[in-house]
C-alpha cells in the first residue's frame, strides 16, 4: 500500500531479536521469536508479524508473557506429550514441543501433545509445517479465552481457534492449511488499523454486539461459516483445554474461575507417514492431487485455481527477493521499541 516502507527480511529480523533480547528473552529465545514472526510477514501474513511487538511488550510489562519460563515436559509415553509453557513466549515453547513430538513419531508412527499455559504462538502453519519438511503429517491447533460470538450469539462465548494440517509433497508441496474460525483473526483487525484502512461489517461486532465497520471498534469476532466456526471452536477447547485440565471457556463464560488474559492451550499432533505407506509415493500422489486440482476448469474472472498455501508461498519468495511491506502504524510501533530498549534503528526505518 502507498506509505508502506519496505524493509529486508534479514534485517527486520535481526532488529526483531534485538528488541526481545532487550525485553528479557534469552538470547536463544529471542531469536526463534524473531524468526516465527518475520516469517509469517514473508508469507504476507502480516496479521501475525511484527506488528504483534507492542502487545507482546504490553504483556511482559504487565506480567502476561514470561521472560523466564519453567518449561518442562510434566508428563509423557511413548507417542503423548504434555508440556506446561508456564506463559512463555507462544514460539519458543512450541517448536520445542513439536521438535519433541516429530521424535516420538518417528518412534510410535505417530504422537499427540498438549501444550498448557503458553502465550500468543504466532501464526500455527510453522509448527505443522515443521512435521510436513520432516516428512510426516503435521496438526497445531490452539484455544484461549473467549473472543467469538457463536452463531446465534453477540457475545463472545468461544475462541477464533485456528488451526494448520500440513503434508510433504514431491516437486509441488507442501500443502498447509492455517485457519481461523472466525471470519477474519484479531490480527487483522490491527493490521487494518495500522493501515487506517476500515473492514468489512462481516467480520466484527462492537462491544455492544452490533457489526461495525471501524476495527477500532471491533470487540467481538464472528464465526466463519456461522455454526460450522463455531462448532470447530466448541471441539477444539475440548481437545485442548480440556485434555490439559485446564479449561478456559466455561471458567470465563460463568465466572468460577479467573482466566488469565493471554492464557493459551494447544494440541500438536505428527503423524508418521512411512508408518502407513511409502513416504515417497506419498509425495507424489500429493503432487498429482495439485495438478488435478489446479487442472480444472475455472470459474469466470479467475484466472488461476490455487491450493493451500500456495499464495503464501510466492509471497514468501516475492518478499525474500524486494523485502517486506511494513504499513505507517507498524513503523511506528518499531521505532516506539528502539527508542525504548535504546536499538539502532534500521535505515529503512529512520
Amino acid at each position: 500500500m502507498s506509505g508502506d516502507v519496505i524493509i529486508d527480511s534479514k534485517v527486520l529480523r535481526e532488529f526483531t531479536t534485538e528488541v526481545f533480547d532487550r525485553a528479557g528473552l534469552e538470547r536463544g529465545a529471542a531469536e526463534t521469536e524473531a524468526e516465527v514472526l518475520v516469517w509469517a510477514n514473508l508469507r504476507g501474513v502480516d496479521s501475525h508479524g511484527v506488528l504483534r511487538i507492542p502487545l507482546y511488550l504490553e504483556w511482559v510489562d504487565t506480567g502476561i508473557m514470561n521472560t523466564s519460563p519453567d518449561i518442562r515436559v510434566e508428563s509423557e509415553t511413548a507417542a503423548t506429550l504434555v508440556v506446561e509453557g508456564d506463559f512463555a513466549f507462544g514460539p519458543v515453547v512450541t517448536t520445542m514441543a513439536m521438535e519433541r513430538t516429530i521424535a516420538k513419531a518417528r518412534e510410535a508412527g505417530m504422537a499427540w501433545c498438549l501444550i498448557r499455559n503458553t502465550t500468543h504462538q504466532g501464526a500455527m502453519a510453522y509448527y505443522s509445517l515443521m512435521a510436513a519438511r520432516a516428512g510426516m503429517a503435521g496438526i497445531a491447533i490452539v484455544c484461549s479465552p473467549p473472543n467469538m460470538a457463536p452463531a446465534g450469539a453477540k457475545a463472545a462465548g468461544v475462541h477464533n481457534s485456528p488451526i494448520s494440517m500440513a503434508v510433504p509433497g514431491d516437486r509441488l508441496g507442501p500443502l498447509v492449511l492455517d485457519m481461523a474460525t472466525s471470519v477474519a483473526a484479531f490480527g487483522k483487525l490491527s493490521l487494518a488499523i495500522d493501515q487506517g484502512a476500515s473492514i468489512p461489517d462481516t467480520w466484527a461486532l462492537d462491544a455492544n454486539g452490533v457489526p461495525t465497520t471501524d476495527p477500532n471498534q471491533a470487540d467481538i469476532l464472528l464465526p466463519s461459516g456461522g455454526p460450522k466456526g463455531s462448532g470447530m471452536a466448541m471441539l477444539f477447547e475440548c481437545l485442548t483445554s480440556l485434555m490439559a485440565g485446564n479449561a478456559l471457556l466455561a471458567p470465563t463464560l460463568l465466572g468460577t474461575r479467573d482466566v488469565r488474559r493471554g492464557m493459551q492451550n494447544s494440541v500438536l499432533a505428527a503423524v508418521d507417514i512411512g508408518t502407513f505407506t511409502d513416504v515417497d509415493e506419498y509425495k507424489r500422489e500429493v503432487d498429482a492431487l495439485i495438478e488435478g486440482i489446479k487442472g480444472l476448469p475455472r470459474a469466470d474472472g479467475v484466472d488461476e485455481i490455487m491450493v493451500p498455501g500456495e499464495p503464501e508461498d510466492r509471497v514468501y519468495q516475492q518478499r525474500l527477493a524486494d523485502g517486506i511491506p511494513l504499513p505507517p502504524g507498524t513503523v511506528d510501533s518499531l521505532r516506539d521499541a528502539a527508542q525504548r530498549f535504546e536499538i539502532p534503528l534500521p535505515a529503512e526505518l529512520r
